[in-house]
């Protein structure tokens, strides 16, 4: 299986490790991915001024690329650029006037053709959970994980489309293949403050604290995440939160870290 993938700015700096154990997995996986060449930030957040079109540029411009490339799925690991990319694709269908502003601007013809997906969806839809159990060498037997999802995997609901908005369960799906023992918990969609921790950390580390001291009361030993701000906010803010002060820290690990564990492929 092919696969053309965008990986965006922080899974080449701070995000290294993301990256990293997704490429070591899809290879063990049997799964071939194209980096898209010459690819720009996907500008990290989605416009909300309908009649602004210039922030789309940038994700149309990389998803007209991959559709030149390889026109294969697009496979995405930051929930952030998923988040953007899929409201793209849906403005590149269903609004015929900023598609055209955009595609005169940028000089192409991208109709929202190419297929968005995030690795989660490969595992599940792809290569099948049932499948990726028979693959795993060393089950996590014993570890209890609490999966975090944020807010940009799952909203808006009708856009994103991508597991159900209240109740999601691809992650616990993905940590029952890999053998751990699922940690459930009323916070593990809720924000963690977000973009917030930039400018009212506080507000952002009481909401950080919120859910960390509700994983680990349910039991936790460490949670897993897709997203590079959910796991800088809840590694960073727990050690501010008065709420997380009253337990040890939890280590914030991204899905793929175990999975290359449990593949045995982590290098």
């Amino acid at each position: 299986m092919r696969y053309s993938y965008y990986p965006g700015c922080t899974l080449k700096t701070k995000a290294k490790v993301y990256e990293d154990t997704t490429l070591q997995t899809a290879r063990a996986l049997g799964l071939e991915i194209s980096e898209v060449p010459e690819w720009q930030c996907c500008g990290a957040l989605y416009p909300l001024n309908t009649e602004e079109f210039f922030p789309l540029l940038s994700p149309v411009r990389s998803l007209a690329q991959a559709k030149a490339e390889t026109n294969e799925k697009l496979v995405t690991l930051c929930a952030g650029c998923y988040n953007v990319f899929k409201r793209t694709n849906r403005t590149m269908r269903q609004d015929g006037e900023v598609r055209r502003k955009i595609n005169d601007y940028l000089e192409e013809d991208y109709m929202g053709e190419v297929d968005v997906v995030h690795y989660l969806e490969v595992l599940k839809n792809d290569i099948g959970f049932d499948v990726l159990a028979e693959k795993v060498k060393k089950k996590l037997e014993g570890r209890k994980i609490a999966p975090y999802y944020g807010c940009l995997l799952l909203k808006p609901r009708d856009e994103m489309d991508f597991d159900d908005v209240e109740n999601p369960t691809i992650f616990e799906d993905f940590l029952q293949a890999i053998g751990a023992t699922v940690v459930e918990y009323p916070y593990k969609t809720e924000c963690c403050g977000s973009y917030l921790s930039m400018a009212n950390e506080k507000v952002a580390a009481t909401a950080v604290g919120r859910i960390l001291t509700s994983a680990f009361k349910n039991g936790a030993e460490a949670l897993i995440v897709a997203c590079p701000l959910c796991k800088y906010n809840l590694e960073a803010l727990q050690k501010e939160s008065k709420e997380a002060a009253g337990h040890p820290e939890l280590p914030v690990y991204y899905f793929t870290e175990l999975l290359a564990e449990a593949l045995d492929v982590r290098e």
